[in-house]
């Protein structure tokens, strides 16, 4: 599977859920946050309902409103982007129910990526503006910004406090996958066993060597194994589906465009029948000639013409 088709963003939610378990009974979680009638969403919204501190040092810049946008690994944070984080919390702040009913210095910003964002710390450096760093992985934007801005670097985060961020990544380390896995052990809420989920199946689809070599290593407890091995197996069966459905599209893109050649060598089987019936049916072959060459029987071949001319040219 490719990086580009993971979904990042729900696993990241499940981690942040987490990562402030501690004080989730201060914190409402709105994934998804619409901020008008518009099509303006935030990652994720966090309202303080006691506007006390919270203990995990990624949450010690929080106050009463708390905006966090997710950056997966292919996507870009430049300045632009930063900015529009910015955009986000002042439309947040205008769309109070009454005048100045969110006040300016109740509202935070936070940006999650997994690698640290070179270009736009070298922005900062360049124009002057104070970047402070309070714990590792952790950095305060503390000019030209409207709110307390932090930006969390998860591949400079401590590993082992900050478990749940950091197996968001494709670059894990035997030791780090092994340590999700025990950590994913100790929990005992079903709520959190389907965050947990959410973050192993990500990392499980990231790190797929990794992940296969676990899985064959003797070593492995039983309990961490029967952690892995479901999802595992789900993570396979999709890639499999997902392999499945594109050799069809090739097979069927090809053997339109090519006409007598079998399709993509890639295609999967039904993917190259449907194109070569397709290919005879263009020859004006009849359908029980195409029967015949290809031991379909015309009913069968007949179906797949009907399919075939009833979708859309690619």
């Amino acid at each position: 599977m490719d990086d580009r088709e993971i979904q990042w963003h729900p696993p990241y939610i499940a981690a942040m859920n987490l990562e402030l378990g501690e004080d989730r009974d201060k914190l409402i979680f709105i994934p998804e946050y619409t901020l008008n009638t518009g099509a303006l969403k935030i990652d994720l919204f966090m309202e303080n309902k006691q506007n006390g501190s919270v203990r995990n040092e990624i949450g010690k810049i929080f106050r009463r409103y708390n905006i966090v946008e997710f950056k997966s690994p292919n996507d870009m944070l430049g300045i632009d982007a930063f900015i529009k984080t910015q955009g986000y919390a002042c439309l947040f702040k205008a769309y109070g129910e009454q005048a100045d009913s969110r006040k300016m210095d109740e509202i935070t910003v936070s940006l999650v990526r997994q690698a640290k964002p070179d270009k736009l710390f070298r922005y900062f450096k360049e124009h002057g503006i104070k970047v402070e760093s309070p714990s590792k992985g952790i950095y305060y934007i503390r000019e030209m910004v409207l709110f307390p801005t932090q930006i969390i670097v998860t591949k400079e985060l401590d590993g082992e406090r900050h478990r749940w961020l950091c197996a968001l990544s494709g670059q894990l380390a035997e030791q780090d996958l092994r340590g999700l896995l025990t950590s994913i052990s100790y929990l005992k809420g079903k709520m959190e066993k389907e965050y947990a989920d959410s973050i192993l199946e990500v990392a499980l689809k990231a790190n797929k060597e990794l992940a296969e070599k676990l899985r064959r290593d003797h070593s492995m407890s039983k309990t961490l194994m029967e952690i892995m091995e479901p999802v595992l197996s789900e993570v396979k069966q999709e890639c499999m589906r997902e392999g499945l459905e594109e050799g069809r599209r090739e097979g069927r893109k090809e053997g339109r465009k090519e006409g007598r050649k079998e399709g993509r060598k890639e295609g999967r089987k039904e993917g190259r029948k449907e194109g070569m019936v397709y290919a005879y049916y263009e020859m004006n072959l009849s359908t029980n000639e195409i029967a015949q060459k290809l031991q379909l029987t015309e009913k069968e071949v007949l179906g797949i013409i009907q399919k075939m001319d009833a979708q859309p040219e690619e």
